[in-house]
């Protein structure tokens, strides 16, 4: 009976999150992690965390094929979140699916080499973690480099569509982007968050203990993968991969042959009738989302469908109806004094007030526990009694130490580069702003990393949303936007990625790989996403109408970004009529519902909507809402019907539609840069 538990922990999955406009608001996201951590070394995977004997020397923890094997990783995983990033801007967490395609990547390259009479070394658990933690830094890139939404925000289009020549968005407050200066900008600012807490990582993950979910769930998946029973497992596992790899793929590619003109194909399909379909209400067969569904909660779906419900279903036909009296007749509704401000800036009310209330939360919570930690110092010394398999663990992650000096320097350095090269590609951003922001940036590090290994919780957009606010108004209207944008950039990536990495340190911990290895890999992933990701954006940019508010491809965040900015320089006077008391109405409504699931009891608690799960389809719409609500159906009927088959294979399954969806997008992509388009168009019109 004890063996059955165990075997059924270990194959739970995490729980599911989702990254809202690139950050981690979940819904106390990672807690079945949490729970993982307890029998994360039980059975074989125990045994083989006691084989010190086993480990191998971090020189040899990276290899040439792990690195391959990131490289292919990271470029397809960074062509897919770059698609969600441009169409809704929602990225559900993916670092378990990336070790599970890194497992498979190597796992079939060195059999493969060995049916060939090929000697290969052998495949650890080791080179799956530094080959994970290198793909996910490369495809961070394309998540967090602001694509679409504050690099994108500083384009032609975004400050046309603001509200081009108003007071804020002055004349010539924009820069087109391009290949040569978005890699130069990334480049600059994205090594300098892993240098920064390098010094306090045996802090954070030995002496202060914190769990980190989603990197402890990651250890789990691999560390179980490399057992005696983890090959069936992963058997399993990769079988259900492919097969849904390959359904997802291919129904792309049918899909495309019937999309050959505006509003045509299976992803117009009015499901509900042509008057719903006109609100975007309908099921646009993007298995893409479906997936993501899967591998999100049921209160993040519920959510996006009680917004989609209450913003098309009520508000904007409603808001519609006043046109001429709240808003001028004779303006287009993608203006921002039209309906689209009001989308707009009540989307922007819910995003502030969900961040700040999460951010004074989580700001309360980590003094809160540095102070209990403190107190009770001396207390865990006297009581606690060092495990063998910790002490074992401990040894590892503190043997391959990076010296200090070094990432004193090393920081110092970059961020030298950066005060002198962002002022010329940006000629608002000052120098001083840069210095500020680099003096504050390990204090903000420290608070975003330690907030995210107690509630895995990644704050880093809201401390860039601050620094966007305090810039834009610093700087004034004739430079406030542009400064205000590369600043909440700045910030976001440095603060980011320090969290990001101790994520990975711990699973590091866990998996007993060298943090040697790990940086090293970290850094060689961050150098290949900065090079990669704008590669990528621009075969999107070049082949898709990327940010129409009428098209597939909004990339609504680059709106809100701006507008953010706007508000920052002109305050409440870029707002339309009555949308400001329509704002406050919507803020309240965010901090409210976060202090209820909060201050009640779980069981009614968990039944709060997240609000900034419920902002996203204001803007873009609620087909997409649709469709992850039909991943999540698909996950409540397989629990119902086979509840251990559903939680080994959901998360294969819904990886293998994500991503065959997502790579489709290549070959479509390279076909519209070659002027192909589809021979079909399916359509449907009302017979009235």
């Amino acid at each position: 009976m004890k063996q059955e538990r165990r075997r059924r922990q270990r194959h739970r999955p995490p729980h599911p999150h989702l990254e809202l406009e690139m950050a981690r608001p979940g819904d106390g996201g990672g807690g079945g992690a949490h729970e993982e951590a307890g029998g994360i070394l039980d059975g074989d995977a125990e045994a083989g965390a006691r084989d010190l004997g086993r480990v191998p020397p971090w020189r040899e923890q990276l290899t040439a094929r792990g690195m391959v094997a990131s490289l292919a990783v990271g470029a397809m995983y960074s062509v897919i979140v770059m698609k969600l990033g441009l169409t809704t801007g929602l990225v559900p967490t993916l670092n378990v699916s990336a070790a599970l395609i890194a497992f498979v990547v190597l796992r079939g390259w060195t059999q493969a080499l060995g049916r060939l009479g090929v000697a290969t070394g052998p495949f650890t658990r080791q080179e799956n973690t530094v080959v994970q933690t290198c793909a996910v830094a490369c495809y961070s890139i394309a998540v967090g480099g602001g694509f679409g939404s504050y690099l994108l925000g500083l384009n032609k289009r975004t400050y046309e569509m603001a509200g081009a020549g108003t007071e804020g968005n002055v004349p010539g407050s924009y820069k087109e982007p391009g290949i040569a200066w978005m890699t130069g900008f990334l480049l600059t600012v994205s090594f300098v968050g892993i240098l920064a807490l390098i010094p306090l990582r045996k802090i954070m993950i030995i002496d202060y203990k914190l769990t980190y979910p989603s990197g402890t769930a990651t250890a789990v998946l691999i560390n179980g993968f490399h057992t005696t029973h983890g090959d069936a497992t992963a058997k399993q596992q990769v079988n259900g991969f492919t097969k849904y790899f390959a359904i997802s793929f291919f129904w792309s590619f049918f899909q495309w042959f019937y999309s050959g003109g505006e509003s045509c194909g299976f992803s117009q399909f009015p499901t509900f009738g042509l008057k719903a379909w006109k609100q975007t209400f309908f099921f646009d067969f993007s298995l893409t989302y479906v997936g993501a569904g899967m591998i999100c909660s049921h209160l993040v779906n519920m959510s996006l469908l009680l917004g989609a419900l209450l913003s098309w279903g009520v508000m904007w036909p409603l808001i519609s109806d006043l046109k001429g009296d709240w808003y001028p007749a004779d303006i287009p509704e993608s203006s921002m004094r039209s309906l689209q401000g009001y989308k707009a800036f009540i989307c922007i009310a819910l995003i502030l007030g969900d961040g700040l209330y999460n951010f004074v939360k989580i700001i309360v919570f980590t003094t809160k526990s540095l102070l209990d930690r403190s107190r009770l110092k001396n207390a865990k010394k006297a009581e606690e009694i060092p495990v063998l398999d910790d002490i074992h663990r401990d040894e590892i992650f503190t043997r391959d130490s990076i010296p200090t000096w070094l990432a004193y320097s090393g920081y110092l350095a970059l961020s030298v580069i950066a005060v002198f090269v962002i002022p010329l590609m940006f000629h608002e951003m000052k120098w001083s702003y840069i210095v500020i922001a680099y003096l504050l940036a390990p204090a903000l590090g420290f608070c975003n990393a330690y907030g995210a290994g107690l509630t895995d919780i990644n704050m880093a957009y809201n401390y860039g949303k601050i620094a966007l606010f305090i810039l834009a108004a610093w700087a004034g209207k004739d430079s406030g936007v542009v400064a205000g944008l590369v600043g909440c950039g700045l910030v976001k990536s440095l603060v980011s990625i320090s969290a990001d990495l101790m994520q990975d340190f711990k699973t590091g911990h866990l998996t007993l790989t060298s943090p040697r290895s790990m940086i090293i890999a970290q850094a060689i992933g961050t150098a290949m996403g900065c090079v990669i990701a704008p590669l990528t954006f621009f075969l999107f940019y070049k082949a898709f109408d990327i940010g129409n508010p009428d098209g597939y491809w909004k990339a609504p965040y680059a709106l809100i970004y701006r507008n953010m900015a706007i508000l920052g320089v002109e305050g409440f006077s870029a707002l339309p009529l009555h949308c400001l008391q329509l704002c406050y109405v919507f803020f309240g409504f965010a901090l409210a519902a976060n202090l209820i699931r909060d201050l009640f009891p779980p069981k009614y608690g968990r039944w709060v909507p997240l609000p900034m799960a419920m902002s996203v389809p204001f803007l873009i719409g609620a087909s997409f809402a649709i469709d992850m609500c039909v991943g999540s159906l698909i996950v409540f009927t397989w629990h119902m019907m086979d509840r251990s088959k559903a939680a080994l294979m959901v998360p294969a399954v819904a990886s293998g539609l994500i991503c065959g969806d997502g790579l489709w997008i290549f070959p479509e992509s390279l076909l519209a840069l070659a002027k192909i388009s589809p021979p079909l168009c399916m359509a449907f019109r009302s017979t009235n």
